[in-house]
């Protein structure tokens, strides 16, 4: 086939240097890709996506994260004393196909490590038995030790360590949970900081007023890794010896006052406080796959639980439990690509958004609007509108609830972006219901306006959810406080307005524009809040300023253009890592993708570019790394490594510079958006020419 890589045979993808592009057409003075080859590209693409959908309408791609999802697991069953022993055995697999050379493991492939993964992992590995006196053991334990040891650890992963009698409560920043009684009117109030936040703290406060804690073999501890010994170490957080007046040293003497009112047991709001936290936490495990729909969430919620005395047979626990299991992947016999047994865990499920994604390629790429397939995806998305007010609405209480989550189910946390994604998604559709999808929509759209920030700008989950102080508070160090408005979001907000007929007449239109003008970065680019990095978010507001009648020869437009093409692989294609979020020097470099090679090029379609060689590279990189599968569809690696060491490149970002996510269908859905539009844009400058 051309233009196409074919299957090895141990099953992995042949180099496509033995199946090149054909030439095609000297244009504009570089060669483009025959538009033959971009369509019979389309096509297999097309294929192999609708060969993917699920029986009830929907995709659902798996999420890949880091080992520390593996290792807490392992964590949660020991100090439950539950689990099964050949999924955590499974899971230890898992937990060392992603260490490092060096001992250490990273939150990214070829990332630097990280001091809390590689605590959690190691622990993990002696929860299992593993001996500290083995190579990889030693190795490991020597690079946490010269990182920092386990006092240099995150405040989230000290707590998990004291609940197994590894570090000290009084040491840990105290998170009480005297912290829900604040009113939505007072400065702090839960409601202030981020709705994940939000989900992870509230239980975790009834787990530190609770305070857990489970004996564990002697064998099992980690004392080794405490710089000097654990009997030497200074455990309690240390002062801002710089700014002695700052807001670090102000909440580091709150923090001081709590435990000092914890060890003299004065504590008058407590079980109030432990009632509420309670109450908060059931009513959120509703109409929900658990607290959140989150990992970390659903963890905290099963542990507090228990702590609140709810017993292992309990409907609430045993419902929290299959909602916290049902995010594993377990493969006994290995798979495909990983012969080895293995079990692994999602942060978890993209099911709404990888079907909106889905079925906007696929109405882009041609397939009919009335297509049986694309209805029944249609059907699907609108069963899951939001019909209830959640945490949402703590600070825009006037508006009525509408718009979509990213998950199978969490009533309470709708986000901005899934919205205007299954907006653009229902536009491609015509339903027979047409009045009904047209209120469903109507009343999205509605309820996307009202969570519009007072920058103009747009965040995910919450309104107006800025502020700095929050960053300061002892335990803010996993940084994700906060939920700012973001310029990516808005970007594709504007795609969504203007699919819907608004334009820049409507003043909330012209504000969003503003917000996007004033965060752009002095290359051009803009910063990627929910994908890596760069690259993504500067497509996304390219999108954006395009579809809603910004002229692209503006030059804040043409700037951005120059800043893709100059970042651009000599490949032809584009990467980023997600390195790019700790240091912004590095922003549009690293391996060529398959999504971050469509999200470059189309950026340069929105900019108006389809003249440039950077284009026509970039499609011809798509074309020559699309892969064939048995039946003749095509589809694209995202992975580096071979063997028990492959690993998913991450394009996804879950909190920058703490926790990131390879989505298994990005690097599908949008090589055939970005194909389909270059093949627009080539038949449309042919027809003006003719």
């Amino acid at each position: 086939m051309i233009g196409m890589s074919t299957a090895a045979e141990d099953g992995r993808p042949q180099s496509i240097a033995s199946t090149p592009v054909p030439a095609g057409n000297l244009r504009f003075g570089r060669v483009d890709a025959p538009l033959e080859a971009v369509g019979e590209a389309i096509a297999r693409s097309r294929e192999w996506l609708l060969a993917r959908q699920h029986p009830e309408g929907y995709w659902s791609g798996e999420l890949e994260a880091d080992a520390m999802l593996e290792a807490d697991y392992i964590f949660l069953h020991v100090l439950l004393g539950t689990g099964d022993e050949g999924k955590m055995r499974r899971a230890l697999a898992e937990i060392l196909r992603y260490r490092n050379d060096d001992g250490s493991w990273s939150l990214y492939p070829g990332g630097p490590g990280n001091i809390s993964l590689a605590v959690k992992c190691y622990f993990a590995l002696k929860l299992m038995g593993w001996s500290p006196d083995d190579p990889l053991m030693t190795q490991s334990r020597e690079w946490i030790l010269a990182h920092g040891g386990v006092t240099a650890c995150n405040t989230f992963t000290k707590i998990y360590l004291c609940s197994l009698g590894q570090y000290e409560y009084d040491a840990v920043p105290a998170i009480p949970p005297e912290i829900v009684l604040f009113p939505n009117w007072f400065w702090f109030n839960i409601y202030e900081i981020s709705s994940w936040s939000r989900a992870i703290l509230v239980p975790l406060s009834i787990a530190y007023a609770k305070k857990p804690y489970k004996k564990i073999a002697p064998e099992q501890t980690i004392s080794e890794l405490f710089v000097g010994g654990r009997e030497r170490a200074n455990l309690h957080l240390r002062w801002d010896r710089e700014k002695v007046f700052g807001w670090r040293n102000f909440f580091l003497m709150l923090d001081r006052i709590t435990h000092w009112f914890e060890r003299i047991h004065i504590r008058p709001l407590r079980s109030i406080a432990l009632k509420k936290a309670e109450k908060w936490m059931l009513e959120r495990l509703e109409m929900s796959d658990g607290l959140g729909a989150i990992y970390p969430a659903i963890l905290n919620s099963i542990i507090a639980l228990r702590c609140l005395g709810y017993s292992l047979d309990d409907p609430q626990f045993i419902r929290a439990m299959d909602e916290f299991e049902k995010l594993g992947i377990d493969c006994p016999n290995g798979n495909e690509f990983h012969p080895e047994p293995t079990f692994r865990m999602q942060p978890c499920m993209s099911p709404v958004w990888d079907t909106a994604q889905a079925v906007y390629a696929l109405g882009e790429a041609g397939v009919p609007r009335n297509d049986p397939r694309l209805l029944k995806a249609a059907d699907w998305m609108l069963s899951k509108e939001v019909r209830h007010k959640g945490d949402w609405a703590v600070k825009n209480r006037r508006a009525e609830p509408g718009g979509w989550y990213f998950e199978f189910n969490n009533e309470f946390y709708p986000d901005v972006d899934d919205s205007g994604q299954v907006l653009l998604a229902l536009n491609k559709v015509d339903n027979p219901r047409e009045r009904y999808q047209y209120d469903v929509c109507q009343r999205a759209i509605e309820w996307i306006f009202s969570m519009q920030c007072r920058n103009g700008g747009w965040a995910s989950f919450d309104k107006d959810n800025t502020k700095m102080i929050f960053q300061h508070i002892p335990f803010a160090d996993h940084n994700a406080m906060l939920d700012p408005p973001t310029v990516d979001i808005t970007g594709r907000i504007l795609e969504t307005l203007a699919t819907y007929g608004y334009t820049r007449k409507d003043r909330r239109v012209e504000k969003a524009i503003k917000f996007i003008y004033a965060e752009q970065e002095a290359d051009g680019s803009w910063f990627g809040r929910w994908g890596v990095n760069y690259l993504y978010g500067t497509f996304l507001v390219l999108r954006g300023l395009e579809a809603i009648g910004v002229w692209n020869h503006e030059p804040q437009i043409q700037q951005a253009a120059e800043w893709i093409r100059s970042v651009q692989n000599a490949d032809g294609g584009w990467g980023e890592t997600c390195g790019s979020y700790d240091d912004p020097t590095t922003r549009g470099i690293g391996p060529s993708t398959p999504s971050q090679t469509s999200w470059a090029i189309l950026g340069l379609l929105a900019a108006g570019d389809t003249r440039s060689d950077s284009v026509a590279k970039g499609v011809r990189w798509l074309l020559e790394h699309q892969i064939a599968d048995a039946q003749g569809h095509g589809h694209w690696d995202e992975s580096t490594g071979e063997g028990i060491t492959r690993q998913a490149l991450y394009t996804g970002t879950g909190f920058p510079r703490v926790f990131y996510l390879a989505y298994q269908l990005y690097r599908d859905y949008f090589p055939l958006l970005a194909l389909t539009n270059y093949k627009r844009a080539m038949e449309k400058e042919a027809e003006a020419g003719a």
